[in-house]
This record gives C-alpha cells, structure tokens and sequence, in this order.
C-alpha cells in the first residue's frame, strides 16, 4: 500500500513506523494469549499500552504532514493519503478495544491503574468491537481519539501515583535516618550517664573507707585519753601501788611533813 501511494519521503518514513508498531502490537497480543501469569499479562499490557502511545503520536504527526502537502499533491493524492490515515486510525482503534477486553480480566491492582474506566464486563467488550466494525471512519476516529486521551490520562495519573510513593519513601527515608541518629546520641548519652555513675560509685566507696579510718583514729585517740585518764585517778587515789608507773611529766604526790617541837623543861 506503501508503495501505490505517492509519499514524501517524510510521510514514507512516518507511514513505515507506524506499520511496524501495528506489527508489534498484533505480535504482542498473540503472546498475551500464551501468558497465563497476570503479572507477566500486566507487564506486556504496560508495554503495548506504550506502543499504542507512540503510534497515536504518529499518526497526529502523520496528519499534520498531510495537511503540509495538501496544497502539493494532487486531490486523488490527498484522498489516498486521508484514507491511508483513517485505516491506521481504525486499526488502533482495534487494538485500543482489544486492549480493553483484556484488562477487564485481570483482576491485578497494576492493571487498575491503568485501566480507562471501561468498567464493562467482557461480553460487553466483545460487544464494542463488533460494534466498531459497523461504525463510520470519522465515527472510528472520534472514538479511536477519545479512547488515545482516555489512556494517556490514565497514564498521567499512575505518573503522579508513582511520583507521591517516591516522594512518600523519600520523606520515610528521611524520617528513619533522624530516629537512628537520635537513638545513636541517646545510646550515647546513656552510656555517659552510666560511666558517670560508676564514678560516682568509686568515690562514695573511697569516701566510706576514709570516713571509717578516721572513726577508728578518733576510737583509738578516745582509748588512749581513756587510759590515761584512769592511770592518773589511780595513781592521785593510792600514790603507794608501785605496779603502776609514774606518768612522764606528772610529778608525784608530795609526803605530809610532820612538824616536830621541843618542849621547855
């Protein structure tokens, strides 16, 4: 078809993009058909979602050169072209629907994401191709239009899903490295605390023994006065007893003097 229709080399060169995203569309849903997991069958949905994207984005290129050359080529020319446009349109549409049946059968929050508000069971999505079949061109491209902005709101919105998770995780992040540094100091200053109150320990330790030695001094000194004390009573009460030596210092008791007298004759 390509080849009968007379294209710039731009056109050409868009027009053959275009076929080979069809090509790996019609590929990828004859693999999705061997896919049993839905995991893998959201992946592959992902990925032809994004197909169906660029080939939305070449067609409106493809229209825009069209519409460049219009004044150039001939009215038969334009007319091909146009109806060149209008099958491509009506073969996205295609896939557009076809992709919808699919994803009303997976029950994978992935896909939810995604999902254009269909909302449609899938008898009812088989129902709307069949319907497609029998609508116009320009009918077909309104819808195929819509269906294409439909998906890339869908698109924008797991977009800014992603980006507050990343955002959410990033402030989580963040969160959890100022609690492990707070918990670093707190172990820290607990250690400090405990280092101090062994300290403190030691010294109250060393503050009791010396508190107990000078008791002890005091006793002794206390004794020692005692003893001497009592040595001195005994001593000034019976100055006599020779088993008590006399204290250095302490003088002994003076004899009583008797005064003697003569009488005159």
């Amino acid at each position: 078809m390509a080849n009968e229709l007379q294209m710039s080399p731009q056109l050409e060169q868009i027009h053959g993009e275009i076929k080979d995203n069809f090509r790996a569309l019609s590929n990828g849903f004859q693999r999705l058909n061997n896919i049993k997991d839905s995991n893998r069958q959201s992946k592959q949905l992902e990925e032809l979602t994004g197909r169906m994207k660029e080939c939305k984005r070449l067609v409106k290129e493809f229209d825009r050169e069209i519409k460049v050359e219009e004044s150039k080529n001939p009215p038969e020319v334009n007319k091909q072209l146009n109806d060149e446009k209008q099958s491509m349109i009506k073969e996205l549409n295609s896939y557009v629907q076809l992709r919808k049946t699919y994803m009303n059968s997976l029950d994978n929050k992935r896909v939810e994401l995604f999902d254009m508000g269909a909302g449609a069971s899938e008898p009812m999505a088989e129902e709307n191709v069949r319907m497609a079949s029998a609508m116009s061109n320009q009918e077909l491209v309104d819808a195929g239009v819509k269906t294409m902005n439909e998906t890339d709101q869908a698109i924008e919105r797991s977009k800014q899903v992603v980006e507050q998770t990343i955002e959410v995780g990033t402030q989580t992040a963040v969160t959890l490295k100022g609690q492990t540094e707070q918990m670093g100091r707190i172990v820290n200053e607990l250690d400090t605390i405990q280092f101090s109150i062994k300290k403190a320990s030691q010294l109250v330790k060393e503050i009791g023994r010396q508190v107990a030695t000078d008791k002890c001094i005091m006793l002794f000194l206390f004794l020692i006065v005692c003893g001497v004390i009592a040595i001195i009573i005994v001593k000034v009460v019976n100055p006599s007893n020779k088993n008590i030596r006399d204290i250095p210092g302490l003088a002994p008791p003076a004899p009583s003097r008797r005064l003697l007298y003569a009488r005159d004759p």
